[in-house]
C-alpha cells in the first residue's frame, strides 16, 4: 500500500461521516475532511477503494462492484454504531455518494463534491485508446505545492467501470430525497461541472444547495476551498443531524 493510502476508521459519537476518494485516488485526498471531521466529535469511516492505494495493476483488476463494496461495508461499520449518517466524497466518491443515498434512507445528508455522472471526454479515451493504461487524471490541483497522491496512469478497463457506474447512478438520481450540500469547481479538467448542476437539478431532495469553489480545480478537498469545504460541510451537519 502507498504510503498516506490507509483507510481511516475512528469512533466518536452517535452521529457517523463517511467519506469516500476518487477514481484512481486515496483516501490522502480526504483526509484533512475526515480529520476535521473526528476533531469535531464524530464517527469517521474513509475507506481506501479496491483496488486504489496500491498499484495500477491492481485497480485494472478491480471494478464498480468492488468500489460499491468498499464503501458499503465502511457504511455498515458505521450503522452498527451511529444513529444518523452523512455521505461526503470526491470524484468518482461523489458518485458512491449519489449511489448510497439512492439505495439507502437512513442517510441523513450528502456532500457530493465535483460529483461525476457524465464525462464525455472519457468516451473518446476509450475509443482511442489502444494500450492497457493511459495517461493519469490525478492532482487537477491550483494551489502551488499541493499534490494528490493518484496512479500515474489509469487502467483502461478501469475507466470502463466508471462509466458503467455513473450511468446507473445517473439513472437513479430522482431517488434521492435526503438534504445535499453539492460542492461545485468553476474550473474543472477532469469532471465538467455540469455534472453538478444537472444533479442538483435531477435530485428529488426538498433541502439542496450548490456552491461554487471559485479557487479551486478537481481535487478541491487539497486546494484553496478546502477550509470552506470543511466549514460549509460542518455546518450542514450540524444543521440536519437532529433534523426529521
Amino acid at each position: 500500500m502507498m504510503q498516506g493510502a490507509e483507510p481511516i476508521f475512528t469512533e466518536g459519537n452517535e452521529v457517523g461521516i463517511l467519506v469516500s476518494h476518487g477514481f484512481t485516488g486515496t483516501t490522502q485526498s480526504m483526509r484533512p475532511l475526515a480529520n476535521a471531521y473526528v476533531k469535531a466529535g464524530y464517527t469517521v469511516a474513509c475507506p481506501r477503494l479496491e483496488g486504489h492505494g496500491t498499484t495500477p495493476e491492481d485497480m485494472e483488476v478491480s471494478n464498480q462492484e468492488d468500489w460499491i463494496q468498499s464503501v458499503e461495508a465502511a457504511y455498515q461499520w458505521l450503522d452498527e454504531r451511529c444513529t444518523n449518517i452523512f455521505v461526503v466524497g470526491l470524484s468518482m466518491g461523489g458518485t458512491l455518494t449519489l449511489y448510497l443515498a439512492e439505495k439507502y434512507e437512513k442517510i441523513k445528508g450528502i456532500v457530493p463534491i465535483n460529483a461525476a455522472i457524465d464525462i464525455p471526454a472519457m468516451e473518446e479515451v476509450m475509443e482511442s485508446a489502444e494500450d492497457r493504461f493511459v495517461d493519469a487524471i490525478g492532482s487537477d490541483i491550483k494551489k502551488a505545492g499541493a499534490e494528490e497522491l493518484a496512479y500515474d496512469r489509469t487502467p483502461v478497463n478501469a475507466i470502463r467501470s466508471l462509466m458503467a457506474l455513473m450511468k446507473e447512478v445517473h439513472e437513479g438520481l430522482a431517488a434521492i430525497h435526503c438534504p445535499a450540500l453539492i460542492f461545485v469547481s468553476d474550473e474543472d479538467h477532469v469532471v465538467p461541472p455540469d455534472n453538478s448542476e444537472n444533479i442538483f437539478d435531477l435530485i428529488y431532495s426538498e433541502h439542496k444547495e450548490l456552491v461554487r469553489l471559485e479557487n479551486s480545480y478537481h481535487v478541491a478537498t487539497l486546494d484553496n476551498d478546502q477550509d470552506l469545504i470543511i466549514e460549509r460541510s460542518l455546518e450542514f451537519f450540524q444543521m440536519y443531524e437532529r433534523a426529521m
